[in-house]
């Protein structure tokens, strides 16, 4: 049986949801954050050296990595109905959006959390004013533009079509939620974003989409 090394509030939540759609059996076996640093906990080390989530095993093979664990599935249990046909222009548009998701669209919005945490975090008093204004200058300078420029780009996308492969939901928009989500939650989708906020409202509505929240339990990133 799959097993899935599922971390609270992760990436890994892709991944069940990717095995609801496929209906397949598997079990979830859960990690929590450090309350504190919000890492991963050193248990999950046993399962890959890199301890990080997700992971899944299946029938004796390690795979980590959200991307390649989604192929991974895909290529040995999907009948076709999740990823389009090699060679078409949908393939092409998948397979972007599926490396797109950490590839450009992540980094921003990690640096942005982070960044917005250390004009917060308690420090010396006169350190903090040197600290908050690098911070919030890089914050306003570099990830704040970045982050309008891909939400725009990502938004032009879906006025084509309904799906970021085309007309048929597909693996590449399971990859792509946790970016969307994640924008969703720290920077906010505006009125210029309707079209992600309408993907948005169709992956939450769909029944493998819920029963995977179901089977994982809260997810914060999408409140």
């Amino acid at each position: 049986m799959i097993v899935v090394h599922h971390l609270n509030n992760s990436r890994s939540q892709r991944i069940l949801w990717l095995l609801e759609e496929l209906g397949l059996e598997y079990k979830v076996v859960r990690y929590e954050r450090d309350p504190k640093t919000m890492l991963a906990p050193p248990a999950l080390r046993a399962v890959h050296p890199l301890g990080k989530s997700p992971v899944i095993t299946d029938e004796g093979t390690t795979v980590a990595e959200s991307g390649a664990i989604i192929e991974y599935l895909i290529d040995k249990y999907d009948n076709g109905s999740l990823r389009p046909a090699a060679g078409s222009p949908e393939r092409l548009r998948y397979t972007f959006w599926l490396h797109f998701a950490e590839g450009s669209a992540m980094p921003p919005l990690l640096l942005s959390l982070i960044f917005s945490r250390i004009e917060s975090a308690p420090m010396p008093f006169f350190v903090k004013p040197v600290a908050r204004a690098v911070a919030g200058k890089v914050r306003l300078g570099l990830i704040e533009p970045q982050l309008k420029s891909q939400l725009e780009y990502m938004e032009a996308e879906m006025t084509r079509a309904p799906w970021f492969a085309g007309a048929q939901f597909s693996a590449a928009d399971i990859q792509m939620s946790f970016p969307v989500e994640a924008a969703a939650s720290r920077a906010g989708l505006g009125p210029g974003q309707g079209h992600l906020r309408a993907w948005l409202a169709r992956i939450h509505a769909r029944p493998a989409y819920v029963r995977a929240l179901e089977r994982g339990g809260p997810y914060d990133i999408v409140r």
